[in-house]
């Protein structure tokens, strides 16, 4: 599957640093779909023009069946993230922006501040991640099935998922599970009478 991911950050792509949202898009996707991915990699400033024509060649070109795009959804003068995608989308898809805001507030209570969205262009599920590595980890965790459902919808393909193996730390839950326990009844004790002489 071909993908597209771009990455918006002023310096980023001046150079002064590292662009880690970028792989961190790439890994997590790898380890989520089976079939091998393509990714077409895009890393642009923080400017409206420069995104609105990423994004139509990457859905109108590339023919990207899905393009996650990351940063930019804040509230500052500069995220322009958010508007611009809604400017190129056929139809908006506001559960998923929902649903990262909803769950990203029970870990950082700053989450209530992204402006994120998604939604169809042609045949391309558009999304926008967070600008951080870990939240575009848990993000993209977080939809991987409902990613899976809306390519289905608008592509006709399901993707197929890697098996999401669920680790239950006991040292957490342990406590918890003692305390639901129920406590012995006496009254179940089974009563021994001595013999009688």
């Amino acid at each position: 599957m071909k993908i597209g991911r771009i990455t918006l950050s002023d310096r980023a792509s001046q150079g002064i640093y590292e662009d880690k949202s970028g792989p961190e898009i790439e890994r997590i996707i790898t380890a989520t779909f089976e079939e091998p991915s393509e990714f077409i990699r895009v890393l642009i400033p923080d400017d409206r023009d420069q995104l609105r024509a990423a994004l139509i060649r990457l859905c109108d070109e590339e023919k990207c069946p899905l393009v996650l795009t990351t940063g930019g959804t804040g509230p500052s003068k500069r995220d322009i993230t958010p508007e611009t995608t809604r400017e190129v989308l056929d139809k908006e898809l506001p559960g998923f922006g929902e649903v990262m805001r909803y769950y990203s507030y029970e870990r950082v209570r700053t989450a209530v501040l992204s402006r994120a969205t998604a939604g169809i262009r042609g045949e391309s599920l558009i999304i926008n991640l967070p600008g951080r590595p870990k939240a575009v980890s848990f993000c993209l965790k977080l939809l991987r099935e409902a990613i899976v459902e809306g390519l289905e919808h608008i592509t006709g393909k399901r993707p197929t998922l890697f098996v999401d193996p669920i680790t239950i730390p006991l040292e957490k839950y342990l406590p918890f599970l003692k305390k639901l326990r129920p406590k012995p009844d006496p009254r179940d004790k089974i009563t021994t009478h001595k013999p009688l002489n």
